[in-house]
């Protein structure tokens, strides 16, 4: 193991399966081989990042008893929690965070979520670290349909975290599910963004919608994007999420066009819109909606982002890309089976052909890989 503390939560923590190897996990790099040498490209390059305290973002599940709170992640297949009070690859404020909420626990008998039984008040809390501040944002994730019983966990959270505190939040769970977070909020102290400077844009993100952990290696992954987007482009953006891609080109672009289905997601994007000046505002447009049925805003594009989840993309939407056939497709991609497949069907269908394919240590030491790959017509002009 090079270059990290050894961690002491393993091996009962599973979190960190390849914990202090370097490169990307064995299959995933079989997988980013096999489709580099089908096509005659080089072997992938693996984009790395730095090797603890990268993760800005976590989950972590709340168990045990209010005089002994866990606050974890579950064990490999068991719904047993793990503790990870030192968690090496969390950025240190989520750590913090994690020790003043224990202590939160035992001071206010807040009773944690009990799974057999349903019972308990707090069943997780996400931690969301912003950079330039360094400040977190919480989440309570209570089960419950009404705030209640966590308010006085609430107060003592802000008068423990104070100035390090970016915003609490209370989050409604009451179901029976493996889904960590609800669909009701409430904004209980503080500033409803965490705001991020990414490809020399702001973008905001509310604490419900989707955001990358690792950020060094996600604004390298952004740069990298624009660097294949050509300017003076109309660019369409599928599964835009709060714009941390897209939002960047704006300035740049003949037209953007925005794709995105989750509220959470679009409050964030159009907060970041009106951020923009207001000629670079007039040339975007938002497309609300499920991806296939913004299908049309591939039509006369030039460069399409598609960043699908893992297991890729629609088949409606597929289809109208094919059919549009644009001459660059730049394909952001959490899995490299979906990954392979598509590329298959968007050569086949489309006329398109892989110019290139990179690795991005998003997850480091999982079995978990960002890829990006750059997809062109025949005869079209090459890329950097």
């Amino acid at each position: 193991m090079t270059g990290v503390s050894p961690c002491p939560h393993r091996p009962a923590c599973p979190g960190c399966p390849h914990y202090g190897e370097p490169g990307i996990a064995p299959g995933v790099r079989r997988v980013l081989d096999r489709i580099a040498l089908a096509r005659g490209l080089p072997e992938p390059p693996v984009v790395e990042g730095g090797a603890e305290g990268h993760r800005h973002r976590a989950r972590l599940m709340v168990r045990g008893r209010s005089g002994s709170p866990k606050v974890g992640i579950f064990q490999r297949a068991s719904h047993r929690i793990v503790d990870i009070p030192s968690c090496r690859v969390h950025h240190p404020r989520i750590n913090e965070v994690s020790s003043v909420l224990k202590r939160s626990i035992r001071a206010t008998g807040v009773e944690p979520y009990v799974e057999r039984s349903h019972r308990g008040d707090l069943r997780a809390v996400q931690v969301v670290v912003e950079r330039e501040s360094q400040r977190a944002q919480v989440v309570l994730v209570g089960n419950a349909e009404e705030p209640d019983r966590l308010l006085p966990l609430a107060a003592t959270l802000q008068a423990e975290l104070r100035e390090v505190l970016h915003s609490l939040w209370w989050n409604s769970n009451p179901e029976r599910t493996n889904v960590i977070l609800g669909s009701r909020w409430l904004r209980i102290a503080g500033e409803p963004f965490v705001r991020e400077s990414i490809g020399g844009v702001r973008v905001y993100f509310p604490p419900g919608a989707f955001g990358q952990s690792h950020l060094e290696l996600a604004d390298r992954l952004v740069q990298r994007v624009h660097e294949w987007v050509p300017d003076g482009a109309v660019v369409a953006e599928y599964h835009a999420g709060c714009g941390a891609i897209g939002l960047g080109l704006a300035r740049r672009s003949a037209e953007l066009r925005f794709n995105e289905r989750s509220p959470d997601a679009i409050e964030g994007l159009r907060r970041g819109i009106q951020d923009l000046p207001a000629t670079d505002r007039a040339r975007v447009r938002v497309h609300v909606g499920e991806a296939a049925a913004a299908a049309g805003a591939a039509t006369s594009a030039d460069v399409v982002i598609v960043d699908p989840p893992r297991k890729g993309i629609d088949e409606d939407l597929m289809r109208a890309l094919c059919r549009a056939a644009p001459p660059r497709i730049v394909y952001v991609s959490c899995d490299p089976v979906s990954l392979e497949r598509d590329l298959g069907l968007l050569e086949t269908g489309a006329g398109l052909s892989l110019r290139a394919l990179e690795a991005f240590a998003l997850f480091p030491y999982t079995d978990h890989t960002e890829s990006l790959a750059l997809l062109e017509r025949a005869g079209h002009a090459p890329t950097r």
